[in-house]
């Protein structure tokens, strides 16, 4: 974990930058005056230290800083109800949208990234507004809808949660794991079912028990989940939240294992963490910052999982025993080599049939990311 903070007006510059500003035509794709030069802002909707999404993004965006032209300009914490998901703003007004646009002008910024997900009206409007400047943010899919100059990013961070199972497998002793989720959105789902079907791989006994939330950041309710699941005798609890610290955190201290999700928590839990998903952003901002510098236009849509690099398991910590790192790190050689999950016959949690016999869907089906239910071996619902 990094120990640097930035606010607004803190930047990060590469040893090779020239300071001449780029010169930027009136539509994509954007030409520079001189290749080096880039400026990329960067806007969190959560704490840039979370231990977790907001988290994976700043790092990457540092490890940007170090090459050779690239200036990085942040923009500070804005939680989403300053604006984003509020409701109580329009997409023209508000803290989000001006800081948004304070990191084009007058910070300069060639290219932008945030962490909101999905649809996002605040940072399309700004983008309307300044079509010469790329815009990324997450999101589950391309969106014809978006203005030409946003564009959406994800990883197959399930993959990960699918690595995580199989370890996790291995290091239960009561069968039993426990999952604290957010809310049960497709992208969520899809990393509950495959950590069940990673377990089962290498545990047919096991079960994974799931809590929802309702929101993404709340200490309170996620504390509480954490206990209830290792009340319930779950002895290995994961996450998918945007923060997954106290969770972590909080198993650590009810003396069970945990797994990780979207950043490496493993100095939080020292005596229990096995292993851990992680978002790897760098390589893909490396390939924006290169097609920026080149003048060309980024992709609409960018995805991948371990055979991109976009996405990583954390080195093994103490929870793991020798069964769960040879196995985990035979599940990590599969993902990259883009070996299939979900393979048909598979039954949702109330008999249903949801994947048939002979139909198998690999790492990058669309189904995947529509997925609306939970998988027989996870105890829950969705309602």
């Amino acid at each position: 974990m990094s120990g640097r903070t930035l606010t607004r007006r803190r930047v990060l510059e590469g040893a090779g930058l020239l300071g001449a500003s780029a010169v930027i035509s009136g539509v994509l794709p954007i030409r520079f005056a001189h290749a080096a030069d880039l400026t990329v802002g960067m806007i969190f909707i959560g704490p840039r230290d979370d231990w977790g999404w907001n988290q994976s993004f700043a790092e990457a965006g540092e490890d940007l800083s170090a090459l050779p032209g690239v200036k990085i300009v942040e923009a500070g914490y804005l939680p989403e109800t300053t604006d984003y998901g509020s409701g109580k703003e329009s997409p023209e007004t508000g803290a989000y949208t001006a800081e948004l646009a304070k990191l084009i002008s007058p910070d300069g910024a060639n290219l932008v990234i945030s962490t909101s997900f999905g649809d996002d009206p605040f940072l399309n409007a700004v983008a309307a507004k300044n079509p010469a400047v790329a815009i990324q943010h997450a999101a589950a899919a391309a969106s014809k809808k978006d203005p030409k100059n946003v564009g959406g990013l994800n990883a197959l961070i399930n993959q990960g949660h699918y690595v995580n199972g199989v370890a996790a497998g291995l290091c239960t002793k009561a069968n039993k794991l426990g999952f604290v989720a957010g809310l049960p959105e497709g992208a969520v789902l899809v990393n509950i079912n495959s950590f069940l079907l990673g377990s089962r791989k290498t545990n047919p006994n096991a079960t994974v028990q799931v809590i929802f939330t309702g929101g993404w950041e709340n200490d309170a309710l996620e504390t509480a989940a954490t206990k209830k699941l290792v009340d319930a005798g779950c002895d290995v609890i994961t996450c998918h939240l945007d923060s997954p610290k106290v969770v972590i955190e909080a198993a650590e201290a009810l003396g069970v294992k945990t797994c990780g999700h979207a950043f490496d928590q493993a100095p939080l839990a020292p005596k229990g963490y096995i292993t851990g998903a992680e978002f790897a952003w760098t390589p893909m901002f490396k390939m924006f910052a290169g097609m920026m510098q080149k003048g060309e236009r980024l992709p609409p849509f960018v995805i991948g999982g371990y055979d991109k690099g976009y996405v990583k398991s954390s080195p093994f910590g103490a929870g793991a025993n020798p069964e769960a790192v040879n196995a985990a790190t035979s599940a990590i050689k599969a993902m990259t080599d883009n070996k299939p999950i979900f393979i048909g016959p598979i039954k949702d949690n109330a008999g249903r049939l949801v994947i048939p016999a002979g139909t198998t869907y690999g790492p990058y089906a669309p189904e995947l990311f529509k997925t609306n239910y939970l998988i027989e071996g996870v105890i829950g619902s969705i309602a």
